[in-house]
């Protein structure tokens, strides 16, 4: 483990190949993207986390005529390709740029952001001023771009015309390299300034559309969002998304790739707790690991072989898309969530073309975001028993990361929307002593739930504590006194009472009587009221039994 460097928080090419870090070879992008150099336009959408910018940084270093990179490139697979890397390598002027920083509340603070990418890849190339190869007019408009007071218009064309002033000055057309086009507009989407950055994308966008100053264009994002004219008339526009198979080996790690990773770290007796958290991902015909995820519990485990394996990609992204989903739910997408969090999956039509302004308007557009994001993944046709609808995917939850997601999210989701129903039926009831009451109100609110533990009893311990907590009580689980530990106690300090629940798991329906009172006779046995008989006036001791989405409680006389 000595000898591997992962390079965690790195996506620039040039850094880990100079500075010695861990690479995983993939080279055989630009292989692949040359083979159809006549294509003006390739649009690579893939989710967050799969590569996309150490790849297009990659693209970068290779094709940039102001560097020279050979010796960068040594020892991977391109470098094999010489009459390629002859008439390639260093050879085309190349412009490398990325949206993700353009970002906030409103559309000023977003558009400002804009500005500032702009004017950086502007300063990049200022050699430009020197040159008498262009005219005092475009000396001035890049002046006015890279000191940010250019105006709306003249900001629109700025890649456009940036694209112009090189190949004048080079006598070649330009490589654009543009990563996570999209995320001016999600962020839009999410905070309600979408037609607005929709209108200064479509001007941005300009820069492939019919400019005999490309060489081509590489684009990555996250969606396609053709719907909304961005990519009208460009020429030779080809979309590779998640559905393809031609590039999707170069975003994500394939199982080989993995192997030789811990091979090389040391780290081989981790395959199968890796496989189970991170991989599951089937794009088109290839199926991947999450690189990012890979990459950073390789590096956590180099550090402490004890490192139990946890979410990564989780912290990269808020997960908006879950939740949008959660409060959208009815009461069909709960059966079809709590269908996936037990393992299953759910046949759903998936539209590719999407836009971040639409994706609340219908359960379709969600189900197919989940799916592009890489919250969902497709079910192989060979597994399933019958063909496919037209247009429909099966699909599931891809790994125990993303189902941790889903848990999680679900968890916080129930907390919030706890607070906001009337419980006060149910809070009396407990109170009163009143366990027929009890019964009809836990079963209503159960009713509201997703359940996310496929019915085990951990379920229920969550799901008890989100009821009452928030409300005043304190509630505690698992706590030892008498002779034994209790489920959950709730605690009424004020009202000078508490109520003690211990939570049983029927098999089934019929056996919730019988559940219920192996509960009561427990809490009898275990004597668990006894430690609080001193504490409190009013000690309540309740079994309850649960079957799914159904209840029975009964109060310990």
């Amino acid at each position: 483990m000595d000898g591997i460097r992962i390079p965690i928080g790195r996506s620039g090419f040039a850094d880990i190949r100079e500075n010695g870090y861990y690479y995983v070879d993939k080279s055989g992008l630009i292989r692949e993207l040359l083979k159809t150099d006549g294509r003006q336009v390739t649009l690579i959408t893939r989710p967050r986390r799969f590569g996309k910018t150490l790849g297009m940084s990659m693209l970068s270093e290779f094709f940039d005529i102001r560097k020279e990179n050979r010796d960068m490139f040594t020892g991977l697979s391109v470098a094999r390709e010489s009459s390629l890397c002859e008439r390639w390598m260093n050879q085309y002027p190349t412009l490398f740029l990325s949206f993700k920083s353009v970002d906030g509340l409103d559309f000023a603070k977003a558009y400002e952001k804009l500005t500032v990418v702009l004017s950086d890849i502007y300063k990049e190339h200022i050699y430009l001023l020197e040159s008498d190869k262009l005219d005092d007019f475009s000396k001035e408009m890049f002046c006015q771009v890279a000191s940010q007071k250019a105006s709306r218009g003249i900001t629109e064309i700025s890649l456009l015309s940036l694209t112009k002033m090189m190949q004048m000055y080079y006598g070649k057309p330009v490589i654009l390299l543009l990563d996570e086009y999209d995320v001016p507009l999600a962020k839009a989407g999410d905070n309600g300034y979408y037609m607005e950055m929709l209108d200064v994308m479509k001007g941005i966008m300009q820069v492939v559309k019919d400019n005999s100053s490309l060489k081509f264009a590489v684009i990555t994002g996250c969606l396609r969002i053709a719907k909304e004219s961005i990519f009208t008339g460009t020429n030779n526009f080809v979309p590779d998304t998640i559905s393809d198979s031609r590039l999707n080996e170069y975003f994500g790690f394939t199982q080989k790739e993995v192997d030789l990773i811990l091979k090389d770290a040391g780290l081989t007796d981790y395959l199968a707790v890796i496989k189970e958290w991170y991989d599951g991902y089937h794009f088109g015909d290839c199926d991947v690991y999450c690189p990012w995820d890979v990459m950073n519990y390789v590096e956590r485990l180099t550090l402490n072989p004890k490192t139990k394996p946890g979410g990564y990609w989780k912290n990269s992204s808020d997960n908006g898309i879950i939740r949008s989903f959660i409060d959208f739910a009815g009461d069909a997408i709960t059966k079809k969530f709590e269908t996936l969090l037990s393992g299953g999956y759910v046949v759903q039509r998936v539209e590719d073309d999407l836009t971040y302004n639409d994706l609340l308007s219908s359960e379709e557009n969600l189900w197919s975001m989940l799916y592009l994001t890489g919250y969902l993944t497709p079910i192989r046709a060979g597994q399933l028993k019958n063909p496919l609808p037209e247009g429909c995917l099966a699909l599931s939850v891809p790994n125990r990361e993303i189902k941790e997601i889903f848990e999680t999210t679900i968890a916080k989701w129930f907390q919030e929307s706890t607070r906001k129903w009337d419980r006060k039926a149910l809070f009396a009831a407990v109170w009163n002593g009143d366990d027929q009451t009890v019964t009809e109100e836990m079963t209503k609110l159960l009713r509201k739930t997703i359940s996310y533990y496929d019915y085990r009893e951990d379920f229920y311990h969550a799901f008890f504590a989100g009821i009452f907590a928030g409300a005043g009580y304190v509630v505690e689980s698992n706590r030892e006194h008498g002779e034994g530990r209790s489920d959950i106690i709730v605690q009424d300090y004020s009202g000078d009472r508490m109520a003690i629940f211990e939570v049983k798991y029927a098999g089934s329906q019929e056996g919730l009587a019988m559940s219920c009172e192996d509960a009561v006779i427990q809490m009898d046995k275990r004597m668990y009221a006894e430690a609080f008989q001193d504490d409190y006036s009013k000690v309540l001791c309740y079994g309850v039994a649960f079957y799914k989405k159904r209840c029975l409680v009964r109060l310990k006389d």
